[in-house]
């Protein structure tokens, strides 16, 4: 859920989608970019290999009913600062795999997802994803997890009290 751009590496989810078994799975990508006509070319879907090119959303209630109906949200990006779509997925308790950019890592710290070197995305991937195939209980939670802790370190109040707590150690 994003801009579809080389640094958020969607090529390499492709990559790992096509090589591994997606039987009852479906791999919707929401947003556009740059890179979206040549990535949708080269990643049809086929028969046993759905995805949907969902293209970009800006209804706010339509990308969370779309974020809640998900049982795995993956950001593969080598380039973030943090991931505003991240902290959305996080916050309606959907299992999260990110890559260690940015702060993406931070925001999974204490098991409230699964974080991947930004090295070798592709193989990393079409290891996790059948494990949480076949693991739902798994998935669930960690979406917890996740919701969790979006909620008790990203919130608006939280990060305003922080700055306030900064501000006051400065004066």
């Amino acid at each position: 859920m994003g801009r579809i751009a080389a640094e958020k590496n969607i090529e390499s989810l492709l990559k790992a989608w096509k090589a591994i078994d997606t039987t009852g799975c479906q791999l919707v990508i929401v947003g556009d970019g740059p890179l979206r006509p040549i990535l949708e070319n080269n990643f049809l879907s086929t028969e046993e290999k759905t995805i949907i090119w969902w293209g970009y959303e800006s209804d706010v209630s339509t990308k969370v009913a779309l974020l809640q109906s998900t049982e795995v949200f993956i950001l593969p990006s080598l380039v973030e600062g943090l991931s505003l779509a991240l902290l959305e997925a996080m916050s309606t308790g959907v299992a999260c795999i990110a890559t260690d950019a940015g702060a993406d890592g931070e925001a999974l710290k204490g098991g409230a997802g699964i974080t991947l070197s930004t090295e070798n995305v592709t193989s990393q991937l079409k290891t996790l994803l059948p494990v949480l195939k076949e693991q739902p209980t798994l998935s669930a939670e960690l979406g917890r997890r996740a919701r969790e802790r979006v909620l008790s370190q990203y919130t608006l109040k939280n990060n305003i009290d922080n700055i306030e707590q900064l501000y006051k150690t400065i004066t």
